[in-house]
């Protein structure tokens, strides 16, 4: 590690659990961030900003002026240009260390398995139920982390599969084949501070699952009510007749 990188990372390597050899660890990592809207503008600023060392940024949508009120990763100079590239020049303002990778178009299954296999995990930060699905397949059939968060009006929850815990449950788990009704910002509206709550949590999971140090984070929905600033987990177990994880589906 250069000196510069020894500076520029020195609150990290200060703590017991990352260390000189996590940072390293970061620093040689790859992670995959679909969708850079609200949530996926936090992602991805801090784990650049963090020293994961490989983005892979994956968005077909153009920046416009409705997004600009929670959509931090962007501005009005990027009006009218495709998000990931966007997002990519707001991060080499953070970290010119950075390699993103761009795909501006929307990835279907075959696409989502391939990128699967290249990321050491992936982040979903979506908003439809039909691509969380399938990138949560994507993930349990390539064995590696998934971190999913959402976020609409006052409300915004997240949850992590990991393939390196038992049993540990998908989405799902959680969701069954049930395709719910769909709401997203653009149709209910959200408080833009809460992606950013919501969006930093995503990022803090992920450099926990990077660094090995994630604990009890698996079988978890952890919900937040902006409302009342209020915090909430509940406990889900793996289906044992899950379409995507479960003993009779899995990979």
């Amino acid at each position: 590690m250069k000196d510069d990188d020894l500076l520029r990372y020195s609150r990290h390597i200060l703590l017991p659990d990352v260390d000189l050899t996590g940072q390293e660890r970061l620093l040689g990592s790859h992670v995959g961030v679909i969708g850079l809207g609200g949530l996926g503008s936090p992602v991805a600023l801090y784990l650049s900003a963090s020293g994961v060392g490989t983005l892979t940024l994956v968005d077909d949508d153009q920046v416009d002026l409705g997004n600009l009120q929670r959509q931090i990763v962007h501005s009005e100079a990027a009006l009218g240009a495709p998000k990931v590239e966007s997002a990519k020049a707001s991060l080499s303002q953070i970290n010119v260390n950075t390699e993103c990778h761009l795909i501006d178009r929307r990835l279907d299954s075959e696409g989502l398995a391939a990128l699967a296999r290249e990321v050491d995990v992936m982040v979903d930060c979506t908003d439809n139920f039909e691509t969380r699905f399938a990138i949560n397949r994507a993930c349990v059939e390539a064995r590696i982390p998934l971190v999913s968060g959402a976020a609409i009006r006052f409300e915004g929850q997240q949850m992590i599969w990991d393939p390196n815990v038992s049993a540990s449950p998908c989405y799902a788990c959680l969701y069954g084949d049930q395709r719910q009704t769909e709401q997203n910002c653009a149709t209910t509206g959200v408080i833009a501070p809460l992606v950013g709550v919501i969006g930093s949590l995503l990022a803090l999971e992920t450099l926990k699952l990077l660094l090995g140090i994630a604990r009890d984070h698996t079988g978890r929905l952890t919900t937040f009510d902006a409302m009342t600033n209020r915090w909430h987990s509940f406990t889900f177990k793996q289906r044992p007749d899950c379409p995507t994880c479960g003993p009779a589906n899995a990979p």
